[in-house]
């Protein structure tokens, strides 16, 4: 048995909204604990109470979350920065240990879990698990078979305080026909990852 917590946490780790949110709920007398309306956020509840919310009964939370989101360009991907905002503003969840897996760039778009489940991160993020990664990305021009030996060989990408080349170990390149945008859709598969992009065929 979970021990007891409090009951804007309980409302919170469920996913019925923010701890703010929450404590707006109980205080416009929408939150009922074993049929009693709940008056102050900080009661405690187990799993042996019955917590209901605008009449929809809430269980505990479950021991991990897992949040799918679509990152925005201009977000890091990590906990918190200095500088710049994190993908972690854009979760509704005031739960703690949350943590993005893996990373998306600054300037990228695309689709990141966040969650609590540290052994899922791992199966996901260690090199001895082979997960592969598949990127979309636009190119200024189209890239040729001798550009994806470039990859293959290792290429200088801009690191500070590397001495290192990034390499993509075995690569397999294809192209099919130029579509009604004028793209040409490519996929590249580097190493343990796959790499897709569209990009435009130079005229003539």
């Amino acid at each position: 048995m979970k021990k007891a917590v409090r009951l804007d946490k309980f409302l919170a780790d469920a996913g019925a909204g923010t701890r703010s949110e929450v404590k707006k709920y109980i205080q416009k007398g929408k939150v009922q604990v074993n049929g009693v309306p709940a008056k102050k956020p900080e009661i405690k509840v187990s799993e042996e109470d019955e917590v209901v919310l605008d009449g929809n009964r809430i269980s505990q939370a479950p021991e991990f979350v897992y949040y799918l989101l679509h990152k925005p360009a201009g977000y890091v991907s990590a906990t918190e920065d200095k500088r710049d905002k994190t993908v972690m503003e854009l979760v509704p969840s005031d739960r703690k240990g949350l943590f993005p897996v893996g990373r998306l760039d600054k300037d990228t778009e695309g689709l990141l879990l966040i969650t609590d489940d540290g052994v899922l991160a791992h199966e996901l993020l260690s090199p001895k698990k082979h997960v592969d990664k598949t990127y979309y990305a636009v190119t200024d021009g189209c890239m040729t078979g001798e550009d994806v030996q470039r990859f293959a060989e290792g290429l200088e990408i801009g690191e500070k305080n590397s001495d290192h080349a990034c390499k993509t170990g075995n690569s397999q390149y294809e192209r099919s026909q130029r579509d009604r945008t004028g793209t040409v859709p490519v996929r590249m598969v580097i190493g343990n990852s796959a790499y897709d992009q569209r990009g435009k065929i130079p005229s003539g």
